[in-house]
């Protein structure tokens, strides 16, 4: 098992702990042990029991759990507890605003042993009458619930994809007759996902076979027809669907199964639209559907029926991102503040990754639940990264800092302090519950300090988990323009935010975009590829991208800028 796993089961372990009333020090003592073991590189699944309890925090009882977790995927006491706690419980934990406490109340005053219970009690307003709840936090545990019921078929990209490329690999190591392809939202490259698709020249018979005998995937009989066999994959929600043709088919259904509806609807005046060419013509690529209805090739990301129509018939579709145009990475958190490695560490793995620089942003001081830094550990940092640009050079790190936007637009330091960085990323992380009026004004004042640089995740959203609070977007990308202010595509999984139907007018407002992985440890330093997909999806070119700059121009930038600016 990863380590990542592994801490998910202890996790799971106390909060059934502190579910059941257990001491807060038992509970304590398997947090602190998770917290000391983030920031390992090595995995734990390689360590005798008795390494594992020579690490930081981690006694023998525990050493003991994780040792049985590489034996067995779980171990005595997790399963005890999971068999005397209802299973409804443990979906709730994952609910945004439901901690343990309010758990265990639920449980135990109102006998709620399941979401749906809980949604009907939200609904007949019995939570609210309950001793620490009342009618706001009843409305929002409503909403988390509503959407997540509304999100629960669906998967982040990140995920889905991984799933499809493992369909991918089995279909291929089954040397199938004919060829295939995957198709839909996944070769669209849309943020959440609900279906893989598959589009096959393999006959009905042989390809059917080849997905009913897959171990990891679950046919749906009574939706399989003649020309798509359906299923899902085993132990998730996304589902599968594969779709035979003949080969002359071949490129007309992979073209409509790769854009939105609104895309397959354009047609110029008298002329079929691009579904009827695709459907009707039998023509052998997707390049040549786009000839026939005299338009340039778009590509499936951008597939979506807004600007690329217009770009495509007057030949102005640009040369899009690439991941390999980025120099650097501009949003990244160590041990300073809620990372899990070190400045050190971090650097090293964007270095060996091949990029020019990093940009250190770890939190600001008000971010007290992320270890946001007071002025004391910032002038460290700035030492330390001093004393790591003479040892990596020419490899840079430039010092940065995401300031939490208080609550009045400010950011999160004195004028002093906030001049002693390179650049500032200025969000929102604390105060979500805005209403759009509030939330766009917020964000705006921040946006005119001259010490922000850039605007981080403009919304605050989690993707599945919660919605963002609402913004006027067009508002505040004009405010961006006007205030020479970057702002991040926050390349997270969980966030993708800023959305992709807002690159492109930011673009044509000349604002540039910054792909920043927010990483909070060295693995997930390569997320930058979700933000590029998010950035292609809304026409984004290596022009307007920040961090394709090289470390030498960048710097250039962002001394201008602070010069610019008075700073």
């Amino acid at each position: 098992m990863t380590n990542q796993q592994i801490f998910n089961l202890l996790k799971l372990h106390a909060s059934l702990l502190e579910l059941h009333g257990e001491n807060n020090f038992k509970v304590r003592s398997y947090h602190t042990a998770v917290f000391n073991m983030e920031a390992l590189t090595e995995p734990l699944s390689d360590m005798s029991l008795k390494e594992l309890q020579e690490l930081d925090g981690v006694g023998k009882a525990i050493a003991t759990k994780i040792d049985d977790i590489n034996q067995t995927s779980t171990f005595k006491q997790l399963e005890e507890y999971r068999a005397k706690t209802p299973e409804g419980l443990i979906d709730m934990m994952g609910i945004d605003g439901l901690g343990i406490k309010k758990i265990k109340v639920i449980w135990e005053e109102l006998g709620i042993e399941d979401i749906e219970a809980l949604l009907l009690a939200c609904e007949t307003d019995q939570l609210a009458q309950v001793k620490g709840f009342g009618q706001k936090t009843q409305e929002n545990i409503k909403n988390s619930l509503l959407f997540r019921k509304a999100n629960a078929q669906r998967l982040h990209y990140a995920q889905a994809e991984t799933l499809a490329q493992q369909l991918k690999d089995y279909l291929q190591e089954k040397s199938l007759s004919g060829k295939f392809e995957v198709v839909g939202q996944i070769r669209r490259k849309l943020n959440l996902v609900d279906q893989v698709q598959v589009i096959a020249t393999t006959p009905q018979e042989e390809l059917f076979t080849a997905l009913t005998n897959c171990e990891f995937l679950e046919q749906n009989l009574k939706n399989t027809g003649l020309y798509a066999w359906r299923g899902k994959f085993a132990n998730s929600p996304l589902r599968v669907e594969a779709r035979w043709c003949t080969a002359n088919e071949f490129a007309g259904e992979v073209f409509i199964h790769s854009a939105s509806p609104t895309h397959l609807e354009y047609a110029e005046a008298g002329m079929p639209t691009l579904y009827q060419i695709a459907r009707e013509h039998k023509l052998p690529t997707e390049e040549a559907i786009y000839q026939k209805a005299n338009l340039a090739y778009v590509v499936p990301e951008m597939r979506e029926g807004d600007f690329e129509l217009a770009l495509a018939k007057t030949g102005k579709l640009p040369k899009l991102l690439e991941v390999s145009d980025l120099k650097g990475i501009l949003h990244a958190h160590s041990t300073y503040s809620d990372g899990k490695n070190t400045l050190e560490e971090m650097a090293l793995a964007v270095k060996n990754a091949g990029y020019e620089y990093l940009g250190i942003t770890d939190h600001s001081q008000s971010a007290f639940y992320a270890n946001g830094l007071p002025v004391g550990r910032v002038l460290d940092q700035i030492k330390e990264i001093d004393a790591l640009n003479e040892k990596l050079a020419p490899f840079k790190i430039f010092k940065g800092m995401e300031s939490d936007i208080i609550a009045d637009g400010g950011l999160d330091y004195d004028n002093d302090i906030l001049a002693k960085f390179d650049f500032i990323i200025a969000s929102v992380h604390s105060g979500l519950k805005m209403a759009e009026e509030k939330a766009t004004s917020r964000l705006i004042k921040a946006i005119e300090n001259p010490y922000t640089t850039m605007l981080g995740h403009p919304t605050g959203r989690l993707l599945l988990r919660r919605e963002g609070y609402p913004v006027n977007h067009k508002k505040i990308i004009d405010a961006c323009a006007a205030n020479n202010v970057s702002i991040e595509i926050n390349a997270s999984p969980w966030r993708l935010d800023i959305d992709w139907q807002w690159v492109h007018y930011a673009i044509e407002k000349g604002v540039k975009l910054s792909i920043n992985p927010d990483s909070h440890e060295v693995g997930t330093i390569d997320h930058v590829y979700y933000g590029v997909c998010v950035g292609r999806k809304g026409g984004l070119t290596k022009e307007m991208t920040l961090n394709t700059l090289g470390v030498d121009t960048l710097g250039k930038y962002f001394a201008d800028r602070k010069k610019q600016k008075g700073i």
